[in-house]
């Protein structure tokens, strides 16, 4: 019997899944292969130090609080001059004011502490009461608090006085109250005025000049301004922002009572140096019996003034009111 020939060779190899798998496997392989020597042939070499010295390491920027990253900076503050408007120092008086008064009789020299500029806070107020010494406020009419720190005063038993802005030598530029004297004013504007001033101001006892360099130059620009507070009984402190002021001179003409400034305390905010003015009060206050020392309701005055205020009475000084030393 013939037997067919098969047509399948059986040396041929069988495809199995293993082998397309495998096929598979070695494709990915070589397309990995290429993709990593061409991404590599592309890199940018590195940058390194010369020298071989390692760079140091970029310095972090300082991380700034939120409130603070966009704030804009302060100005920064001028430090007042030691000296006054004109040039006048602000410890030197009239030749013919330095006047020594009687020696109290029980040894003590008077020193009154005249705080201007108040009526714009408060709180400027309380602290200056919380210290529990005798003091004089000299409040300028129609600053914003102006009323509240008056009857705050009266209420804590504090010697109030009228702060009238009058026209500096550097006027226009240096600013002036709106409701502040001018040397252009006729004698009625000045006259109504400074009643004004009285009206608003009605436990006030007294009063002072508020810059004024240029106006306490002029005779009869103060007589209309010293005459008004005489009807109402009213007496002037000088406080003497130039060398040729009328005030004291005028007052006495006129006939009300009247005393000048010895010292300025703190035309520059600092401690050490307001502590230092305060000596010199001292100093004054006991050559001649009394003195009359100006200042301003800063924190820094404050703060000096409440540490050494309450402690001057063991020094031989009595603290007063401006009233008790005028005359």
């Amino acid at each position: 019997m013939i037997v067919a020939k098969s047509s399948k060779n059986r040396f041929a190899p069988k495809k199995t899944g293993s082998g397309i798998a495998t096929l598979v496997i070695l494709v990915l392989v070589l397309s990995a292969a290429g993709g990593f020597w061409l991404f590599s042939s592309q890199r940018k070499p590195e940058s390194r130090p010369e020298s071989g010295v390692l760079a140091p390491p970029e310095a972090a920027a300082p991380v700034l609080p939120f409130s603070n990253a966009t704030a804009v900076p302060p100005p920064q503050v001028e430090k007042p001059p030691h000296k006054l408007p004109g040039g006048y120092p602000e410890t030197t008086l009239p030749h013919e004011e330095l006047q020594p008064r009687q020696q109290p009789a029980d040894g003590t020299a008077l020193l009154a502490i005249v705080i201007d500029d108040m009526g714009s806070s408060m709180s400027e107020a309380r602290s200056l009461a919380a210290i529990g010494v005798p003091l004089t406020f000299s409040v300028i009419p129609g600053l914003q608090r102006y009323r509240e720190v008056a009857s705050f005063a009266a209420s804590s038993g504090i010697e109030t006085m009228i702060h009238i802005p009058m026209q500096s030598k550097e006027w226009p530029g240096r600013r002036l109250e709106s409701n502040g004297l001018l040397v252009s004013m006729g004698d009625d504007e000045l006259r109504e005025r400074v009643s004004g001033y009285m009206r608003d101001l009605p436990g006030a006892v007294g009063a002072n000049n508020h810059t004024g360099s240029e106006f306490t130059e002029h005779a009869d620009k103060m007589r209309s301004v010293l005459e008004t507070l005489k009807e109402k009984g009213l007496f002037f402190v000088d406080s003497v922002t130039t060398p040729q002021t009328v005030g004291i001179r005028l007052a006495r003409e006129v006939g009300i009572k009247s005393g000048r400034r010895n010292v300025f305390l703190d035309n520059e905010q600092e401690r050490g140096y307001i502590l230092g003015q305060l000596n010199q009060a001292v100093r004054q206050s006991k050559k001649n019996g009394s003195a009359i020392a100006i200042c301003h309701p800063h924190k820094a005055t404050i703060s000096a003034l409440a540490s050494a205020l309450p402690g001057l009475a063991n020094q031989g000084v009595t603290l007063t009111t401006a009233s008790k030393l005028v005359r």
